[in-house]
């Protein structure tokens, strides 16, 4: 029972307060092995990520990988790393207060915004129990993949489910389950294409890569590879862009089985090949810069690319913090936030006085 009592006192006919938490991925603290082992680890170990039963799992992972994989990993977040740190870190920390101000505009002053990560830090444990130290009982969950797959947002809902099973008060919970095909999300992306050919003309071909997923995963009915598929239709109806100069695929293949196909880096080497010229990369699958869209596309796809005989390549970046971006996103979280919006909202002299009521009424706390 002492698990709960470090829970915040109840505050009779005090107003809710609202919270919204951010959830990206996750990041090591640091470019380096001793960093990347725990990370890998907590990452590895998700049931929802490796579908592997555990007992043929474990002795992989355990008496392998996270004893090769640290040191190559760290090599190639080095090359990323910046004087803030982490790119996702400082790309989602920037977006939450973003959102935050953006979201000021509705003029609720018990509107929180905190954001996480699914793994390292914060962690979603970490800053639900932080909302909730501010007095939130409505959470908005807004995981920043605006593809559903089970191994991404999934994995998010199943770590907040984990945390509340231990409050004693639970919080009303709303998710944002995906926003592939949501309208202000698609116009940024195509306006952030736009915007990158009206300074470097256009490609002879502009490749949209997403993150891959295990094939085995399309046939047990998570529907991640339909919605690539259909922002990938709708931004390239947004840019009007024909059939021949557009291309999708999936990056970020890990271990021997079949992935979501065709691979990105196959097929830029055989664009190159065939006498592509050019290139533009984007990847609407992240809202954010990271290792997947900085080392591996930008780096490491750009050589391949470049050794195989092609001319130009250009990484487009992501979202990030574009002001439409972050419009789209504060539209998406008011959504999702819905009724809640219309309460009124708590002022700290109301709750004060709700408080003197019910001690004067002999409420025990």
């Amino acid at each position: 029972m002492a698990r709960y009592w470090s829970e915040p006192a109840y505050e009779h006919d005090a107003r809710a307060r609202i919270g919204v938490l951010l959830v990206n991925l996750g990041t090591p603290e640091a470019p380096t092995a001793r960093a990347l082992r725990p990370y890998l680890k907590q990452f590895l170990s998700d049931p929802r990520v490796v579908e592997i039963p555990r007992a043929a799992w474990w002795p992989i992972l355990n008496g392998v990988i996270l004893n090769l994989r640290p040191a190559k990993s760290a090599e190639k977040y080095a090359s990323i790393w910046t004087k803030e740190g982490s790119p996702l870190k400082v790309h989602t920390e920037r977006q939450a207060k973003l959102l935050a101000a953006r979201l000021a505009e509705t003029r609720r002053p018990d509107l929180e915004v905190a954001w996480a990560m699914r793994y390292g830090a914060p962690s979603i444990p970490d800053m639900l129990n932080a909302l909730r130290a501010r007095g939130c009982t409505r959470i908005l969950v807004l995981p920043a993949y605006p593809q559903y797959s089970s191994s991404t947002t999934g994995s998010a809902i199943d770590e907040v489910a984990h945390c509340l099973r231990n409050w004693r008060n639970l919080p009303e919970i709303r998710y944002v389950r995906s926003f592939h095909d949501d309208p202000g999300y698609i116009a940024a992306i195509a306006r952030n294409i736009r915007e990158h050919w009206a300074r470097h003309g256009t490609p002879d071909k502009l490749v949209m890569s997403f993150h891959g997923i295990p094939r085995r995963t399309l046939d047990l009915g998570d529907p991640y590879h339909c919605e690539c598929m259909k922002t990938a239709r709708l931004v390239f109806d947004a840019l009007e862009l024909p059939a021949d100069r557009a291309a999708v695929t999936f990056q970020s293949r890990f271990g021997k089985a079949e992935w979501l196909q065709p691979y990105t880096q196959p097929t830029l080497e055989a664009l190159a090949k065939s006498g592509t010229r050019r290139v533009d990369v984007i990847c609407p699958g992240f809202v954010s810069d990271c290792l997947e869209t900085l080392e591996e596309i930008a780096m490491e796809c750009r050589d391949a690319f470049l050794a195989r005989g092609g001319k130009t390549f250009h990484y487009i970046p992501c979202l990030n913090e574009r002001d439409d971006w972050i419009s789209a996103l504060a539209d998406l979280a008011r959504r999702n936030l819905g009724n809640w919006l219309e309460a009124p909202a708590a002022d700290a002299g109301e709750i004060a006085a709700s408080r003197q009521r019910a001690l004067a009424l002999g409420a025990t706390r």
